[in-house]
């Protein structure tokens, strides 16, 4: 599929790979949360990573590829309406020895995650049917909890239907290099598709995880007083219901 996604140049914004979403407790650690939920990302790109290593690492952006941004959409958009959920960040692309459906597509150049429950029971995964010295194998209904399994997909509904309805994300985001300034200057244009009210420029310190601040404009540009050497900067799409377009972190503009 992401062959002939890559193939037939379909319109793909982002790809939600649910692999493992509905047990709520661990094998070996004994551990039983249903109140968090992993999200798997890559940092830097699979696709054309030859192409772009000097630009990412000449502006530090090995943490800012487009999964990685996806992400923290994830992140941000299923803790707001999803309740007593928290979405864990995981700067992998997916567990060790594991594979998902996922990783064909960002192989492909296409934005995609993997959303996979906090704790695996390895008891109930790819096993037959038995039982062995008292403990069940296998993946049987009895062993997966419902409740936690709502909220999981709580997480993609919100995630999709804000995607669905956003606006697509502003196109040709630059940010001005061409003098040396304790300020940073954005400049963008409009998205081809998506009527907008404005756009939020997001911020955050080289060393967070998350954005960690937001400033909206109805303009195509903004000049922020703070220094584009020491913040990360991305600038998404506002619709006129307030539904957010994935980010896009600026290139360099003189």
């Amino acid at each position: 599929m992401a062959a002939n996604a890559k193939k037939e140049n379909w319109n793909v914004d982002a790809m939600l790979n649910n692999d493992m979403i509905g047990s709520n407790n661990s094998s070996e650690t004994q551990i039983i949360d249903n109140t968090r939920l992993r999200v798997f990302s890559e940092g830097l790109p699979s696709f054309d990573l030859d192409k772009n290593a000097k630009s990412i690492r000449q502006f530090g952006l090995e943490n800012d590829g487009k999964s990685r941004q996806l992400a923290r959409y994830v992140k941000e958009i299923g803790e707001r309406y999803v309740d007593q959920l928290e979405i864990k960040l995981i700067y992998r692309n997916d567990r060790f020895l594991r594979g998902g459906d996922h990783t064909p597509f960002v192989e492909n150049g296409f934005t995609a995650v993997r959303i996979t429950e906090m704790n695996e029971n390895f008891d109930h995964q790819h096993q037959d049917l038995r039982t062995e010295k008292g403990i069940k194998y296998g993946d049987l209904q009895e062993f997966m909890d419902f409740e936690y399994l709502r909220k999981n997909t709580g997480i993609n509904i919100a995630v999709l239907a804000n995607l669905a309805k956003a606006p697509s994300s502003p196109s040709e985001v630059k940010v001005d290099v061409k003098n040396l300034s304790n300020s940073t200057f954005l400049y963008w244009k409009a998205p081809v598709n998506g009527a907008v009210k404005g756009y939020y420029v997001l911020m955050r310190e080289t060393s967070s995880a998350i954005w960690e601040k937001k400033f909206f404009t109805s303009a195509t540009e903004l000049r922020l007083p703070y220094s584009k050497d020491n913040y990360l900067f991305a600038v998404q799409s506002i619709g006129n219901d307030d539904t957010e377009s994935l980010p896009i972190v600026p290139g360099i503009g003189r």
